[in-house]
């Protein structure tokens, strides 16, 4: 059975051990080792998880599969939207419907809070999750590009899903 936990504060280190864990295991497909670890250093590190709840309005949620942790998400609370940030199952736990579950629970939310539309990123090259994401119902509004420093770029569709 799928539960959802927030990821309190005290559990910051554990969620980052996690995060580094499935990005490192995950995005060799597409990314090289050294963007990888720039990307986990400025986005989920013990210290940028800390920064994203204390000052930009995240939570975090460790997606638990009979009591096992079987990945984690984040949402940011944006004027207009909902931001989904990040979505990431472990290996072990893909394709067996978790994710789809985990989207369910991130519409809950929006829906408690009255937002009237989800966004999120994806890898442009990423297509397994683009795919899993228009099954999901959501459109691609627009592409975009973002260079995050180090010589890397974030070349991304932008999809939003309407409520």
């Amino acid at each position: 059975m799928v539960k959802f936990e927030i990821a309190d504060k005290d559990k910051i280190k554990l969620l980052a051990s996690i995060a580094d864990e499935i990005w490192h295991e995950y995005w060799p497909f597409l990314l090289s080792k050294e963007q990888i670890d720039y990307m986990v250093e400025i986005f989920q590190s013990e210290a940028a998880i800390k920064k994203q709840i204390d000052f930009e309005h995240y939570n975090y949620y460790f997606i638990k599969n009979d009591d096992e942790t079987a990945g984690y998400f984040g949402i940011s609370f944006k004027e207009d939207y909902l931001f989904l940030s990040k979505l990431y199952i472990k290996k072990d736990y893909r394709h067996k419907g978790i994710g789809k579950e985990a989207f369910l629970k991130i519409i809950d939310i929006a829906k408690e809070k009255k937002y009237k539309k989800i966004r999120l990123t994806v890898n442009k090259n990423n297509k397994n999750t683009i795919n899993a994401y228009l099954k999901y119902g959501l459109k691609i509004a627009y592409e975009d590009i973002t260079d995050i420093g180090h010589g890397f770029v974030m070349d991304d569709y932008i999809m939003d899903y309407a409520l």
